[in-house]
């Protein structure tokens, strides 16, 4: 494995090769670990289509699962943000299929919460509410609340969170995310502290920053079951 800048490292796996933090307690709350390869002498079958491994048909392991298969049952590489690695790995057609919708997140949804969102926030049952910026570090591992005053919400620490919504969109079709309800335990507490944001001035953007807030959650939720 080799150093480079930024506090990452690269690293040489059976898989392939990944880049991932120096320290592994820094990892993005997005992350997966690499699984486990189904030992060879335990797989003689494909495990999608049941063809029988020879001299010819050899197997290949799914990057992102771990089971064996053939190469027609393997034979896609697709981006694999989610454990790293630096250029598309070998994925069965179920695994590409989510990896593929997760590269969209990468893309996409993760540079809108980078950027942030203007949203009123009002921390516990305060009467007092603060116009704050609200956006993701850059080591995805907080939610950074800017404005007189300024705090952090380690994501790894949130319990629950609910996305609030203002109704039918002009012209109609489906609700438009409004605000945010969550509850999270600050470093150092046991106490669950609820935080509500409300969207401010550009509601388009604080809009399409709850969305992508909305699909963090759903992969934060999987890599905690993982």
């Amino acid at each position: 494995m080799s150093s480079v800048p930024d506090g990452k490292k690269l690293v040489r796996s059976s898989s392939g090769l990944r880049m991932v933090p120096e320290n592994g307690a820094f990892n993005s709350p997005f992350s997966l670990d690499e699984p486990q390869w189904v030992p060879d002498k335990e797989c003689p079958r494909c495990m999608q289509c049941d063809t029988k491994f020879d001299f010819i048909r050899r197997k290949h392991h799914c990057r992102r699962c771990g089971r064996c298969f053939c190469d027609k049952c393997c034979s896609k590489k697709v981006a694999l943000p989610r454990m790293c690695f630096v250029d598309p790995v070998r994925q069965c057609a179920e695994c590409s299929l989510v990896s593929q919708k997760e590269v969209e997140f990468y893309d996409k949804q993760l540079k809108v919460l980078l950027a942030g969102g203007t949203f009123v926030v009002t921390l516990g049952t305060s009467d007092k509410s603060e116009t704050m910026t609200c956006r993701l570090s850059n080591n995805h591992r907080y939610l950074f609340l800017d404005g007189e005053s300024h705090f952090e919400v380690e994501l790894s620490r949130i319990s629950s969170m609910q996305i609030l919504t203002d109704g039918t969109s002009p012209g109609g079709g489906t609700s438009r995310a409004s605000g945010m309800l969550l509850h999270y335990k600050p470093m150092g507490s046991l106490d669950a502290q609820q935080l509500q944001m409300e969207a401010a001035e550009d509601k388009k953007v604080a809009s399409l920053w709850l969305a992508a807030m909305h699909k963090a959650a759903k992969l934060l939720h999987e890599a905690r079951d993982q």
